[in-house]
């Protein structure tokens, strides 16, 4: 199953999960929505982990505003499509895995054909109607949907597994208006890693993920908590959900 090559550089990582852990992961197909400032760590954490494949997709290009958080594009790609450097920069960190990037906007039209068969979606979005979106594809799909949001030093993330835990639309009822939001690099590089570090354990089985519980961090206090959610009967994204196939989590 692995080369010579893929058994070294995963050592570590395999110390704790074994090599079936390190094998669930090769053969997952992570989606992420955003090339942005979340989509930027939890793609290099992915790749550099060995997941197997990833499908990212955006449709903005790289601007000078992007650099102090972006950390995936660099000040010679301004002006060049976030795909194409995203791309370049993930083949660079891991060659042997494969990845996907599409140059879209994610809409109702199209986003089901776009996640496919991806055993996970990643939320890396800056906005509020995609993300019911990506709900709605993942409760469609029954697969789960890693939320992460940042805004000035603060970020939020939890871990939806449609038909146990509320979904997305349970916990955030109605979108706050739309606005360009301040934020600092470093907000969006531990909201992401802690993405990123939901997608790993739950594909390897490891650990309790953030279902049930919404965790904050406050970067001004450097200070973290987490809030318990639950699902809404009357959500009129999930509330007639009652199985799953992803009831039964991956097991090491």
């Amino acid at each position: 199953m692995f080369s010579q090559r893929e058994l070294k550089r995963y050592k570590r990582q395999m110390m704790l999960f074994g090599e079936d852990g390190q094998e669930r992961l090769k053969k997952a197909h992570i989606f992420i929505a955003g090339a942005g400032g979340l989509g930027s760590p939890v793609s290099i954490y992915l790749a550099v982990a060995g997941v197997g494949t990833i499908t990212i997709a955006d449709m903005d290009v790289v601007d000078l505003t992007n650099l102090n958080r972006q950390i995936l594009h660099f000040d010679r790609d301004i002006g060049k499509k976030k795909t194409a450097s995203a791309e370049e920069k993930l083949r660079e960190l891991n060659p042997d895995i494969t990845i996907n990037a599409i140059d879209v906007k994610i809409e109702e039209s199209n986003a089901v054909k776009l996640i496919g068969r991806a055993d996970g979606i990643v939320d890396a979005m800056d906005n509020y109607p995609t993300r019911y979106l990506l709900n709605d594809v993942a409760i469609a799909k029954e697969i789960p949907l890693f939320h992460g949001g940042i805004r000035g030093f603060c970020g939020q993330a939890t871990t939806i597994i449609p038909g146990i835990t509320p979904c997305f639309k349970c916990i955030f009822k109605k979108a706050p208006p739309r606005e360009v939001f301040p934020v600092v690099g470093v907000t969006a590089g531990i909201i992401g890693a802690v993405q990123a570090n939901e997608v790993i354990r739950y594909l390897t089985g490891s650990g309790e993920l953030l279902t049930g519980r919404l965790f904050i961090w406050d970067g001004m206090q450097a200070h973290a908590e987490e809030i318990c959610v639950e699902r809404n009967p009357g959500c009129e994204a999930c509330s007639g959900m009652t199985t799953t196939k992803t009831t039964a989590r991956k097991k090491k």
